[in-house]
């Protein structure tokens, strides 16, 4: 089925998470370096230090699971042709107000195949950026020396300030099903794509079709497994000294650390990868790609040796 006119989206705006301990969760968040914004009833609004009104908001609720992304739409007209084009088996809502940070309105649909919860969003109120104080840095190379005589790098013990939501990624349960609905009705454009032995493609890495602006290299990843659940959300952090400082400070107050520090191959990230209390995943990255539609879509079959340049091995707990 061909959609002459795509539902635009022009970025990824938050990510929401159900937690059965949401005292450890919270305490988690502050470790990881987002800012409380606001809490309303059972849910916590947690923002960076970007424009964005939140970008993870965490539920207490009897289960532990994944409550979706959302994703910001060009117009409210966008969530009006959203309710109208989505086929049935997307259970799409009417337009609703948002009662989060920010405000606006959304609609939320459920993925075809696995049935979790995706948010069209529109009309939030940005919020103003805050100051992470974060040390102008010279660096000095062995025949460049940017710093000068008698000064010093210093740094502050601190979690890795999070700036916003880069991506997020999903195991689905039928890759081609999945592929052909969201190219089919949203501006999703591959990035890379990810075959196995046969030449049957596994992963996407999807970016958005913004033209000739420059989007993150991908903003949602899915792969196929035997299981739907949430792989990860990931969120941008400063630079490589923010984030490892990030790293320590997560690893000192005895969380699980999953996979990191290491650069990834697709996309370039420098990535981080943690354990949260429940056990979901949630990673900090710097020094991602920016892509227009002038970069091709790239093919490559599966190997350990796509996944990252440098760093770790990449641990078992991670390919689940």
């Amino acid at each position: 089925m061909a959609v002459d006119n795509k539902i635009k989206l022009t970025r990824i705006a938050h990510v929401y998470y159900k937690h059965k301990d949401i005292e450890k969760a919270k305490q988690f968040m502050l470790d990881f370096g987002f800012i409380e914004a606001s809490a309303e009833g059972k849910t916590t609004y947690f923002r960076g230090y970007g424009t964005e009104p939140f970008v993870i908001a965490l539920e207490a609720s009897d289960v532990t699971e994944f409550g979706g992304a959302a994703f910001a739409v060009e117009s409210r007209e966008e969530l009006d042709r959203a309710v109208q084009v989505l086929p049935k088996e997307a259970r799409c809502t009417p337009v609703y107000d948002l009662k989060t940070p920010g405000g606006g309105v959304a609609v939320t649909f459920y993925d075809i195949v696995d049935g979790f919860p995706f948010h069209l969003v529109y009309g939030q109120t940005p919020v103003e950026p805050l100051d992470p104080k974060f040390p102008v840095l010279k660096v000095n190379y062995p025949t460049e020396k940017n710093r000068g005589v008698n000064q010093f790098q210093r740094f502050q013990k601190r979690p890795a300030p999070v700036h916003k939501l880069g991506h997020f990624g999903m195991c689905v349960t039928n890759f081609a099903k999945c592929y052909e609905f969201y190219t089919t009705y949203f501006n999703f454009h591959p990035s890379e794509l990810v075959h196995n032995d046969a030449g049957v493609d596994m992963t996407v890495f999807f970016r958005l079709d913004r033209g000739a602006d420059l989007v993150d290299h991908h903003c949602f990843f899915f792969f196929e497994g035997p299981k739907m659940h949430v792989h990860h959300s990931s969120f941008e952090t400063h630079d490589f000294d923010a984030q490892v400082l990030g790293h320590d400070w997560l690893r000192h107050k005895g969380y699980t650390n999953c996979w990191g520090v290491g650069r990834h191959v697709m996309g370039s990230q420098i990535f981080d990868y943690w354990f949260d209390p429940s056990g979901f995943i949630l990673e900090h990255y710097v020094d991602g790609d920016l892509l227009d539609m002038n970069e091709p879509t790239h093919r490559t079959k599966a190997a350990p040796d796509n996944l990252h340049v440098w760093g770790p091995e990449v641990p078992a707990t991670f390919l689940q």
